[in-house]
């Protein structure tokens, strides 16, 4: 099929972008981007629409002169390349891309480095690119019984003067890298990655660290903040988290060497991945291949499924086939150890799985955690089967969800402050908390599936964070910074409830110390000081940061509840209780290395103390609801029946 050079509207390219001829005549399965080798550089850009591309040269990735001007060749498959000859590292460049007779200029797509901003694109030798050590760094190899995922900001991780973190490593990858931090440098609290080995958690989940567009780098960062949920360059770290963002191997290096550091600590690391929009219309796939990229309404213009202005179209071919390239970049060249989809709603049902193969492929790549949002952000035009909660069965049993069912459940709907969950003694919600502890696979609310597809969680970045919630429901006119018994309690309810679900547990930064955004629900671009991890704060709650982390240990003694099986659940016995107690037994599985032969569990979300009757046999004490490291040590054990506090999840262990 060959193109013809007449202008097109956008509904014209539509029509052509979804016309089986195109997609058999311009598909492409060999290199694009640059490959670098000492002897020379070649470029290739996939740019089937184009009448003409030209490379421009810089030494610089900002400003300085031009080194000069070059033509690509058209070759197969609507692939357009040039050989630059000798030595190219650390040069930098643009293309300029004519359709529909107009030029455009553009970094190149598949780009691995770039100047500030991500305005040019820069040849790197990966190799100089490496960390020390960087060739023995290996993922950490992580049971499911034990996995956890906590997620933060790499700015709000270390931004806080108190985290002991020096100055020109404070909000960046490096800050990851520092040993031995503690509060104000006491020497005694510990900070960041000294804190994080302390707690327990297996999994770091990042907030975007792919170049986004909404901080400039070439500004300093004092006031400038976003989550960067607004990518610009889907290949390239984000250069503000960067000491050094002019530079475009910096960033490169310090990603690594921030990703190697928590491996060493044993920690997982996972990336939320922003594929489904751009922060602009005009970005460097649309500047390449105008409107193919991106999801199309009948009349040509961009479906805005995201609510940012377009959305990314999975369905397409050779957008497909980029979703999976940047992915597995990312997993080989950075040993990522997990992919978290922002709007996973957004991807059809197949490229999603699509991924999951391309992932299995890899050496150790089955054991890469793959789950994302099943929701979109708005109306779509993508007519195929959506990656969300009602396909679920679907998709592969290694994709996940994040349970907004489980969610709303234990603490109340996230879009309505005012609105109580079980915590907060909502009528009737026990019955849903029976169906969150076992993952919802005994509750026909969701298709059949694993129980490890579901993410268990209370707090993630967007909405209010939990303490924010629980004193929203409490109060007319809260006082976030005041200390609450009652929240404080309601809180280890919550963390006791979904740490001792099926599924894969999951909390926001803070969420154990009590964060406090003042009841901002959606900060994004609040202050930074707003955002920041607080850790006076985590010092000030440190008896509700050592709940969490005797819980995280506990539930990795049980390793049943990490199972994926997705008959695991069906072993869950549930009591007959005074509404609205919830309580449960379940066997451990012969052979799998549980510290007891079965758990026994209640939940109490009144504020009146009660005795529930126990099943046969002897029961020690794991977690009372206020310390949740009975276990390690001697404490009471139990027959016949067992004191349940208020406000608790009272956790017992067959002897």
């Amino acid at each position: 099929m060959k193109l013809t050079m007449a202008a097109k509207t956008p509904a014209q390219w539509k029509t052509l972008f979804e016309n089986e001829p195109f997609h058999r005549e311009n598909y492409y399965t060999g290199p694009l981007g640059p490959d670098y080798t000492p002897g020379g550089t070649c470029l290739r850009l996939w740019a089937p629409t184009a009448e003409a591309v030209t490379v421009t040269l810089y030494h610089k990735g900002d400003g300085g002169a031009v080194l000069g001007t070059k033509p690509l060749v058209r070759g197969a498959q609507g692939v357009w390349s040039i050989w630059l000859p000798g030595e190219q590292h650390g040069r930098y460049y643009t293309f300029a891309v004519t359709v529909n007779g107009i030029t455009r200029e553009t970094g190149d797509p598949y780009a691995r480095a770039a100047g500030v901003n991500g305005v040019r694109s820069m040849i790197v030798d990966l190799a100089r690119t490496a960390p020390s050590g960087w060739e023995r760094d290996v993922r950490p190899n992580i049971p499911p019984a034990q996995r956890a995922v906590w997620e933060v900001s790499v700015r709000d991780f270390s931004q806080d003067a108190a985290s002991g973190v020096r100055p020109a490593w404070r909000g960046k990858y490096m800050a990851f890298t520092q040993q031995g931090t503690t509060l104000h440098g006491d020497g005694i609290h510990p900070t960041c990655l000294n804190y994080l080995k302390r707690l327990g958690v297996k999994y770091v989940q990042l907030m975007p660290i792919f170049d986004f567009g909404s901080v400039d780098e070439a500004k300093p960062l004092l006031r400038q903040y976003n989550w960067g949920y607004d990518p610009t360059n889907f290949n390239v770290p984000e250069g503000s988290y960067s000491t050094d963002p002019t530079r475009g191997e910096v960033r490169i290096r310090e990603c690594r060497a921030m990703i190697a550091a928590l491996h060493a600590a044993g920690i997982g690391v996972v990336m939320d991945v922003v594929y489904n929009h751009t922060y602009r219309t005009e970005n460097l796939l649309n500047n390449t291949v105008p409107y193919y990229f991106f999801r199309q309404n009948a009349d040509g213009s961009f479906s805005n499924g995201s609510g940012c202005g377009n959305e990314f179209a999975s369905e397409r071919p050779m957008a497909r086939r980029y979703l999976i390239d940047s992915i597995l970049y990312w997993a080989k060249e950075y040993h990522i150890d997990g992919f978290r989809f922002d709007l996973m709603g957004l991807y059809d049902a197949e490229s999603i799985n699509a991924v999951r193969a391309a992932l299995d492929a890899l050496p150790g790549g089955r054991d890469i955690l793959l789950y994302g949002e099943p929701w979109q952000g708005g109306a779509s035009q993508l007519h195929r089967y959506e990656a969300n909660k009602a396909n679920l069965a679907m998709l592969n049993e290694r994709v996940g969800i994040f349970c907004d069912d489980t969610r709303d459940a234990i603490k109340g709907g996230c879009f309505d402050a005012r609105e109580p969950g079980y915590v907060e003694g909502k009528p009737g919600s026990f019955w849903d908390i029976g169906a969150a502890v076992a993952a919802w696979c005994r509750s026909d609310r969701l298709p059949p599936h694993a129980p490890s597809q579901i993410v268990s969680y209370v707090s993630a970045h967007d909405n209010f964070t939990l303490w924010d919630k629980l004193l929203c429901v409490r109060y007319e006119k809260p006082e976030f910074t005041a200390r609450d018994t009652v929240a404080l309690a309601q809180n280890r309810l919550a963390a006791g409830i979904y740490l001792t679900s099926f599924g894969l547990p999951f909390m926001q930064a803070g969420e154990e110390f009590a964060r406090t955004k003042k009841g901002v629900g959606n900060s994004y671009r609040s202050s930074p000081a707003l955002n920041r991890l607080d850790w006076n704060r985590a010092e000030q709650y440190h008896a509700l940061v050592d709940y969490y982390r005797g819980l995280l240990a506990l539930r990795a003694a049980f390793p049943r509840l990490g199972s994926t099986d997705r008959h695991a659940p069906e072993a869950l016995q549930f009591f007959a209780l005074e509404q609205p107690l919830v309580g449960w037994t379940l066997p451990a599985v012969w052979g799998d290395g549980a510290a007891w032969s079965a758990l026994c569990v209640f939940y109490n979300p009144t504020e009146t103390a009660c005795t529930v009757s126990l099943p046969a046999g002897q029961w020690k004490l794991l977690s009372d609801g206020t310390s949740s490291s009975l276990w390690r040590g001697q404490s009471r054990v139990f027959t016949n029946k067992a004191p349940l506090a208020p406000y608790s999840a009272t956790i017992l262990g067959a002897v």
